[in-house]
């Protein structure tokens, strides 16, 4: 039932707006027609996260970018990539090849981002990863071709790790998603926590995707001691994990759950109830200020009724900021070049209601502030989906980790 919703909730963000999929014939006879392509999990543990909603936001941007520029001409496209690389890969393929894609967006699982890294580099077209965290995507594995948007999990690593050790949660016990974003952000937070005076006294990883019984890792978790069991994972295995945690009674034991990417619609999975206290690190949250609060005004309609979480939020400040560079280039050279627009989206400082200012660094990764959140009580909620406070604001120059002599493009 779930994924018939979802496909239904495609079909109408395609009908909506300016960024709307035009049937093929139409799309044949504009030109030049700059095309967006959203690579995404529609139907698999991350597309709560990303996925359709993601759909939803690039469509927004698209629609209010045709109200300052009527003239460019933008096709929205979306396809699941089912959280495999070698699928991945062939949609970005055809894409590309058979239906003109200049763009793609999204992929929330770094082994897919970095199959599709390769092709855009072949084919010099560009690919924003808006929900990839792996930060080696701007490390060694950095291209003229490609951009990391929204956070890295160095950055989510960074805040959660030194707020909860700062607390005097001191020994830690990790558990893993066996895939390449579960062991880099365990490992990038164990050196944190190591670096703080902390240590970890244990982890253990887990098939991905697949397990939704979490009881013998939590098992281990607890027997170790450790003051914080650290979740390396995200999407519906977090929520999974934390409601079992529940289960077992350690979240009322005194031992704190440390989960690296923690959203809204998580805890509105869980219910403030069981998620009260959790701490995170977050790119921007809805109901952060103003502009935050316009846009999941206009996204809730049309997302069965939930706020955007900060992927979706960095799909609509990634797809804007690309279609302000295209403006200022021009869609002939941005449709002959992804690195083109890539060197043009660097040049131009970002500014958008739901980020605020940044810039995109030489080495491609978007660096803005972040944010250490807590999950509100029951009691201090106001409203739906009124879910998280601020503990602390990270400074831009410190959020991220700085660049790495490992990206060529930091060399040159």
């Amino acid at each position: 039932m779930a994924g018939l919703k979802r496909r239904a909730l495609l079909g109408a963000t395609a009908a909506a707006g300016a960024g709307a999929l035009l049937p093929a014939r139409r799309a044949r006879a504009q030109s030049p027609v700059l095309r967006l392509g959203v690579l995404s999990d529609m139907t698999g543990p991350y597309a709560e996260a990303s996925g359709p909603g993601d759909v939803v936001a690039v469509n927004l941007a698209v629609q209010d970018f045709a109200k300052l520029h009527p003239e460019i001409k933008v096709d929205v496209l979306s396809a699941d990539m089912l959280l495999k690389p070698d699928v991945g890969a062939s949609i970005a393929r055809s894409w590309i090849d058979r239906d003109g894609v200049d763009v793609l967006l999204d992929m929330p699982q770094s082994a897919v981002a970095l199959a599709v890294g390769g092709i855009v580099k072949e084919k010099d077209k560009l690919a924003i990863f808006t929900s990839a965290g792996v930060p080696d995507i701007t490390g060694k594995y950095c291209s003229p071709n490609h951009i990391q948007w929204t956070y890295d999990l160095w950055a989510n690593a960074n805040g959660t790790a030194r707020a909860l050790v700062a607390q005097g949660l001191d020994t830690w016990y990790f558990i893993i998603a066996d895939y390449i974003s579960g062991h880099s952000m365990a490992n990038d937070t164990a050196a944190i926590v190591k670096q703080m005076g902390g240590r970890e006294v244990g982890r253990v990883a887990y098939p991905f995707p697949g397990t939704t019984d979490f009881s013998s890792q939590l098992v281990q978790a607890q027997a170790s001691g450790a003051k914080v069991i650290c979740l390396a994972n995200a999407g519906d295995d977090t929520v999974n994990c934390i409601k079992q945690a529940n289960e077992f009674g350690i979240l009322k034991s005194g031992v704190k759950i440390g989960a690296l990417v923690f959203q809204d619609y998580q805890v509105h999975a869980l219910g403030l109830q069981t998620a009260q206290g959790l701490v995170c690190t977050l790119a921007q949250y809805w109901n952060q200020n103003a502009g935050t609060r316009a846009f999941a005004d206009r996204f809730a309609p049309l997302y069965h009724n939930s706020k955007p979480n900060m992927f979706h939020a960095g799909a609509y400040s990634a797809t804007w900021h690309c279609l302000k560079a295209v403006a200022a280039m021009g869609v002939d050279k941005a449709k002959a070049s992804g690195r083109a627009i890539a060197e043009q989206m660097k040049a131009m400082p970002t500014d958008d209601p739901l980020y605020g200012q940044g810039r995109v660094r030489p080495d491609g990764k978007f660096v803005h502030k972040m944010y250490v959140c807590e999950v509100k009580s029951p009691a201090e909620s106001k409203e739906p989906w009124d879910y998280f406070k601020t503990l602390s604001t990270i400074p831009t120059e410190q959020a991220f980790k700085p660049m790495e002599a490992a990206c060529p493009l930091v060399k040159a």
